[in-house]
């Protein structure tokens, strides 16, 4: 072993709890980094194999009714491969291990053949063998584990008002339900909600649809253009209710899985950079002061002959070493963090199977970029080194000029401690050390608030969404709009106290080139059970010839109050006509457009219609409400608040909240490394001036407030930056999570500064005690030896 490297083996011994707090930094940057990675490959490599395996469609499309001939126009559109027409149609479910009826999409499957879009991936059971009246279903896996199905079970749905029983014959995984949520629900509710297949000929009979299909999925040709195709489609099926074909880019599940993805692209870079940041900073901290302490060595190195290349190596292999360790570290908790979060996405996504792979590119990349922040670190303290000159190392740094503080020359001196003053003069002497090292307490405090915030999210949301803007027990949908005595009928059932009517009609709003399609929601004047709100939670009136719409949705479409949008209707007439934008209302769950129901009815031009409702019941009365829920035929879907909040609580505030337990984790790790370091730096920097202290009659507590001192006024002035810093970093990640379907606001509480300040009290707390014990294991003799 060269002579370099052995003392290279001594100086990494002598500093290795320094040396271990900054790879153990860099290992929680890198942990995030190869996590984040690792699942987005996972993530988008299953979904491209499954689409094309189990052929996903790129084109969709609902209408009211249309002859089974009309299948061979839409296979002739250029550009199609294929056109596959079926049925789909919503049912109440009776499950006897639930009180509240659930609501399952029934699907049909060819009468000749298999499935050539969209195709079903059979997890147990079996499939249907003929395709005639079996009274055979195929469940989704996602409602079928909810409730415990398995195949031979039996369930009960309501099929345009009639009961019927099927016989549970396999479980299954379609593409198009990666993501199985109810029509335009931003959550999952896999417990009120489920997707079956029925053979054609008895879904067709029970819907009186025979010969005849509402659903179409179509594949592109190579190189074909989904938007000219998509026209042909809307075309073709305007006459027979078409509500406008869409591509794969608006279809639900696909959307989310995407936004998923989008959102681990921005935390693999936001997380990481902050954290490599903060162990860059600390790796020249380390080095800068080994380098300091080492003036003599590097002179008599160069004396004895080694070039200065050879020092500058030397020095960089302790940010090698480093390197090498929190890889290490990283790589291992990477791994083990991305299994982890692979079992949680069980819960949103659906596969046929979906298992953690390693990016391994990412280990290349992790290894480069932890070099870099190192290098970048250590490269100052390096060029200080080889430029010293050989006959200036040998001699000591002369010492700091010595200069009262600034409260000593204005006169206040006197009211502190000689303590308390020498710290001061420590810190003024030495001012851009002091600052760096603020700015990495200030880090360490910011990097706290992130957690807490995202915490304090979730749980607003949870209280605003669910208690101030929706005060209903359950919604209620109808199968066809119905005349105004649906209302009246839905408040004589047990138990309601209140109803309020609602119209939903399917749109297009465009502002530009710029559209969503969505729902448009016609509520009351003065609606109370489910309010619109504005930012300063302000009820909001809606007006009767002006849109409200959701800050999201103004956002997506970038418009503001007072601008147009033109609002295609999708059903009924097809009517078009252009709205102002009245005013924006805040909401954390999709997007959403509002108007006044009469003037939702006025437009849409059909009468005074509803689509159902939003009722307040009695509790007492709840389990009357629901057994008489599931015997109205009229009743589409039933969506019950405190299910929909249980979900909310149960997916994506989970998700959310394993990703905050995680950063918690590594802040604090980064938090108490940030302090520990600035104290060991800077015990090893005054070893010889707190030693004279000693030996000159200062007992063990005044000299450890010398040093504890300087740490506390650094800290103190810190902090307040750190708080202001954690706010910023805070603001921008929590934006890098929100999506259109869910988002979180940025809430800042005095309980989260409050924990960022606790920690690093903790943290500065225990880092003064280790210093104060090591003053008295120092050598005075050895430490107050003169430098020849």
């Amino acid at each position: 072993m060269r002579a370099l490297d052995r003392k290279l083996l001594r100086d990494l011994a002598a500093l290795k709890s320094q040396a271990f707090a900054v790879a153990l930094v860099m290992a929680c940057g890198l942990a995030m980094m190869i996590m984040t990675r690792s699942l987005i490959l996972s993530l988008a490599s299953t979904r491209d194999a499954y689409y094309r395996d189990y052929r996903f469609g790129d084109i969709f499309a609902a209408l009211k009714r249309a002859p089974n001939s009309v299948a061979a126009e839409l296979a002739a559109i250029p550009g199609v491969s294929v056109a596959q027409t079926g049925i789909a149609l919503q049912a109440t479910l009776d499950l006897p291990d639930m009180a509240q009826p659930a609501t399952g999409l029934f699907q049909s499957l060819p009468e000749r053949g298999e499935l050539r879009l969209n195709r079903l991936y059979l997890r147990r059971g079996h499939m249907l063998a003929g395709r005639g009246t079996t009274g055979e279903v195929l469940v989704g896996e996602a409602f079928a584990e909810a409730h415990g199905l398995n195949p031979g079970d039996h369930i009960t749905a309501v099929l345009y008002g009639r009961q019927q029983t099927f016989r549970i014959a396999g479980i299954v995984l379609a593409p198009e339900f990666v993501f199985e949520a109810p029509p335009g629900a931003a959550l999952p509710d896999h417990r009120t909600y489920g997707v079956f297949w029925l053979p054609y000929k008895e879904l067709a009979t029970a819907s009186n649809l025979y010969d005849a299909f509402n659903n179409v999925v179509v594949s592109l040709a190579p190189g074909a253009r989904a938007e000219a195709v998509i026209a042909a489609v809307d075309r073709i099926l305007q006459p027979y209710g078409g509500r406008g074909a869409y591509g794969r880019d608006t279809h639900p599940s696909h959307t989310r899985l995407r936004d998923e993805i989008r959102i681990l692209q921005g935390l693999s870079i936001g997380f990481p950079l902050v954290f490599l940041g903060v162990a860059a900073f600390m790796t020249n901290a380390v080095m800068g002061r080994q380098i300091t302490l080492q003036r003599e060595q590097i002179a008599m190195l160069k004396a004895c002959g080694f070039y200065n290349r050879a020092i500058a190596w030397h020095y960089l292999k302790f940010a090698v070493a480093i390197v090498a360790v929190g890889t290490l570290i990283g790589t291992a908790a990477g791994i083990g963090l991305g299994h982890l979060l692979v079992d949680m996405y069980h819960l949103f996504f659906r596969f046929p199977q979906l298992e953690f792979h390693l990016a391994k590119s990412v280990l290349l990349a992790a290894v480069a970029v932890s070099a870099l922040a190192a290098f970048v670190g250590v490269a100052g303290a390096v060029r200080r080194a080889v430029r010293l000159p050989p006959a200036e190392a040998m001699r000591p740094e002369p010492p700091a000029r010595f200069r009262p503080a600034v409260i000593e020359r204005l006169g206040f001196g006197r009211r502190f401690s000689a303590s308390f003053r020498m710290a001061l003069r420590n810190i003024e002497r030495r001012p851009v050390r002091s600052l760096l090292t603020a700015v990495a307490l200030a880090l360490a405090t910011g990097i706290l608030i992130v957690p807490s915030a995202l915490r304090d999210g979730i749980n607003y949301v949870l209280d605003y969404q669910w208690d101030l803007v929706q005060r209903q027990t359950v919604y209620v949908s109808l199968i066809e709009p119905g005349p105004p005595q649906a209302l009246a009928d839905l408040r004589n059932l047990p138990g309601v106290i209140l109803a309020e009517p609602v119209r939903a009609a399917a749109v297009e709003l465009r502002a530009g080139n710029l559209h969503r399609r969505l729902g448009l929601l016609g509520y009351p004047v003065h609606a109370t059970l489910n309010r619109v709100l504005n930012a300063r939670d302000e009820e909001i009136v809606l007006p009767a010839h002006a849109l409200v719409l959701s800050a999201k949705l103004a956002e997506v479409l970038g418009v503001r109050p007072g601008d147009l949008l033109t609002v295609q209707v999708l059903e009924g007439r097809r009517r078009t006509f252009a709205l102002p934008v009245a005013a924006l209302s805040q909401d954390f769950a999709g997007t959403a457009a509002f108007l006044q129901l009469d003037g939702l009815n006025r437009l849409l031009g059909d009468g005074d219609r509803i689509t159902g409702a939003y009722l307040s019941v009695e509790g007492a009365q709840w389990p009357a409400f629901l057994a008489a829920l599931k015997k109205a035929p009229q009743i589409a879907n039933t969506v019950v608040k405190s299910a929909i909040r249980d979900s909310f609580r149960d997916t994506t505030a989970q998700s959310i909240g394993l990703i905050q337990k995680l950063y918690l984790t590594f802040a604090t790790i980064v938090a108490f490394g940030i302090v520990y370091n600035s104290a060991r730096i800077s015990l090893s920097e005054r070893q010889r001036e707190l030693a004279t202290l000693r030996v000159v009659g200062f007992t063990r507590a005044e000299v450890g407030a010398v040093l504890v001192g300087e740490l506390v006024i650094l800290t103190a002035v810190a902090v307040p930056v750190g708080l202001l810093l954690g706010s910023g970093f805070a603001a921008v990640i929590i934006a890098t999570v929100n999506t259109e379907f869910v988002r979180l606001p940025v809430i800042l509480t005095p309980f989260n500064y409050a924990f960022a300040v606790l920690v690093i009290v903790v943290a500065t707390a225990l880092s003064a005690l280790f210093a104060t014990r090591r003053l008295g294991q120092l050598d005075l003799v050895g430490v107050l030896k003169a430098r020849d």
